[in-house]
């Protein structure tokens, strides 16, 4: 690395999507303990960036109608400027990160901010958050409720679409 190169602090912003009722509904739902449903979301360059049911979205760090995270967790530093950063932006938003790409259990915010972070500093985000839609599904509930629960397309109010292209 040079020792030279600016370095930007890259954070993950984790949501409860439940306030905390998953903690509490899940045992008795799905006979097993969840402590949360995870929105995810990468601050880095003074933005949160996210991924929904519109594509890939950016607002002022706790700017969403979520409000402010539940947690926040440091990824480390990066050396990508800003200007290759949302030029690769552009280009997920272009094709794999779609709005219409959104699918709740395989393709959602946590797939994106996992992308994204390996991209920005070579770690991926926590392990709890990515294999929370397996835990869901691994359950008899999770199958009845997959087929509504595919239906859903969360976009936390609040952001600006960065690449709204929505292609049949």
């Amino acid at each position: 690395m040079d020792k030279n190169a600016t370095r930007y602090t890259v954070q993950l912003y984790i949501y409860d999507l439940s306030r905390g009722m998953a903690r509490s509904l899940s045992p008795i739902m799905l006979g097993k303990q969840l402590d949360g449903i995870w929105h995810t979301a990468i601050v880095v360059y003074g933005d949160e960036f996210f991924f929904g049911g519109v594509g890939i979205s950016s607002c002022s760090p706790g700017g969403t109608m979520l409000g402010p995270p539940d947690t926040v967790v440091e990824l480390g530093e990066t050396e990508v400027s800003e200007e290759i950063f949302m030029d690769y932006l552009s280009s997920l938003g272009e094709s794999t990160y779609r709005g219409d790409r959104y699918r709740l259990f395989e393709h959602n915010c946590n797939t994106f901010t996992n992308e994204v972070a390996q991209f920005l500093t070579g770690r991926p985000i926590p392990s709890y958050i990515i294999d929370l839609p397996s835990e869901v599904l691994s359950t008899p509930f999770g199958q009845i409720l997959r087929p509504i629960l595919d239906s859903i397309h969360i976009a936390p109010p609040g952001g600006n679409v960065i690449n709204s292209g929505r292609h049949n």
